[in-house]
C-alpha cells in the first residue's frame, strides 16, 4: 500500500527545530492503532525532527486533557468524544492530527444477533461512557430498532469476557481490538459499526496538544506531527516492522495479535487523498452534528476552534 507522505525523510533543519523533550501519553494500553507511534520513536523519525519523544501508558483513570493543560505531558491520544467532552468543560485543547479516519466505535453481538433491532429486550453490555450509550443508540435506530427497549448493563472494558461468558448478548467495544480477539474465540460474532448505521465517518482517535502549545512552540507542535507521519508511513508500507518495533517498546505484546488488528484497521489510516493524518472539516462538522443530536454533548462542538490542521502541510 503506497502513502504520500506528508513530509520529507531529512528531518527539520535550521530554526525550525525544537530540539527539546515532549511526552506523549497514549489513550490506551498499546494495540495496533498505535503502531506508528513506536516507529517514530524506535527509528528515530522524531529525533530526526528536532524532538525527543517519551511515549507514556496512562494510568487506570487518569484524565489526559488535565495533564496536558497541567504541563505533564505536552501531547496525547485522546478519543474525538473525550476531546469533545473536555472542550465542553471549558479546557483549551486542540486536535491537532487524525490517527484514523473512520469511528472505531461497534456493538459486537453473539453470532445469533442478526442485526441490531434484534437487541429489544436484551442485556447489552457498556462501559459507563456517554459515548457508549449514544454508539448503542445510534446502531440500533439505524437499523430501525427502539433504543429505549435495550436493557443496557454496565460491565467496565469487559466486552469480549462478559460476551464469552453469555452474560449478554451484545456490548459496545472498538471493533479492531475487541472485535477482532471476540471473532477469534467465537466465530461468527457479529461486529455492528456505528458509521454502518447512520452515523458519519469521523476520526475516532486524534492528536491533542494545547492551545498555548500551539501558540507558544509551533515548532514542537510541528515536529512532533512530522515524526509521527514518518512512522505511519512505515506502518502502512511495511506493517511486519511496524508491529516488532511496538513489540521491541512493549515487552509481552503478542505480535500476531498486533498484525491481525493492522489488517483489519487497513486504510482506516488514510483520508483525503491517500493521506495519514488529515482533518476533513466536512466530516468533522458532519460528526459534530451528530455529537450533539445523540446527546455526547449539550451542542455541536465548534470544529473550527477544536482542531488545527495547519501543521500537516496544507490543512483539511
Amino acid at each position: 500500500m503506497l502513502l504520500a507522505t506528508l513530509v520529507g525523510c531529512g528531518g527539520t533543519a535550521g530554526e525550525d527545530r525544537p530540539d527539546k523533550g515532549a511526552t506523549l501519553l497514549l489513550d490506551f494500553q498499546p494495540n495496533a492503532v498505535h503502531a506508528g507511534i513506536y516507529s517514530a520513536v524506535q527509528r528515530g523519525y522524531d529525533v530526526a525532527e528536532g524532538v525527543r519523544l517519551r511515549v507514556r501508558i496512562p494510568a487506570s483513570g487518569a484524565d489526559a486533557a488535565k495533564l496536558l493543560l497541567a504541563g505533564r505531558a505536552q501531547f496525547a491520544v485522546l478519543d474525538l468524544h473525550d476531546l469533545a467532552l473536555a472542550r465542553q468543560a471549558g479546557r483549551d485543547v486542540v486536535a491537532v492530527m487524525a490517527l484514523v479516519q473512520q469511528p472505531l466505535a461497534a456493538v459486537l453481538a453473539q453470532p445469533g444477533i442478526r442485526s441490531p433491532r434484534d437487541l429489544a429486550g436484551r442485556r447489552v453490555g457498556v462501559t459507563g461512557l456517554p459515548s457508549d450509550d449514544a454508539v448503542l443508540r445510534s446502531v440500533v435506530a439505524g437499523a430501525g430498532g427502539d433504543p429505549a427497549r435495550v436493557h443496557k448493563v454496565t460491565i467496565g472494558f469487559n466486552a469480549v469476557q462478559s460476551l464469552l461468558a453469555r452474560r449478554v448478548a451484545a456490548a459496545t467495544a472498538f471493533w479492531n481490538v475487541e472485535g477482532v480477539a471476540l471473532r477469534e474465540r467465537r466465530p461468527g460474532a457479529r461486529v455492528f459499526k456505528v458509521d454502518d448505521y447512520g452515523a458519519p465517518a469521523y476520526p475516532e482517535l486524534v492528536l491533542v496538544t494545547t492551545r498555548q502549545t500551539i501558540d507558544d512552540e509551533p515548532a514542537l507542535v510541528r515536529a512532533t506531527v512530522q515524526a509521527l507521519v514518518r512512522g505511519y508511513d512505515l506502518t502502512l508500507t511495511d506493517p511486519a516492522s511496524s508491529v516488532q518495533d511496538e513489540v521491541a517498546a512493549n515487552r509481552g505484546l503478542d505480535p500476531s495479535a498486533l498484525t491481525r488488528q493492522i489488517d483489519v484497521l487497513d486504510t482506516a489510516f488514510l483520508g483525503a487523498g491517500g493521506r495519514f493524518g488529515t482533518l476533513d472539516t466536512a466530516r468533522l462538522r458532519a460528526w459534530a452534528r451528530w455529537e450533539a443530536r445523540f446527546g455526547i454533548v449539550r451542542r455541536a462542538p465548534d470544529v473550527a476552534r477544536m482542531f488545527d490542521p495547519s501543521f500537516l502541510g496544507g490543512g483539511a
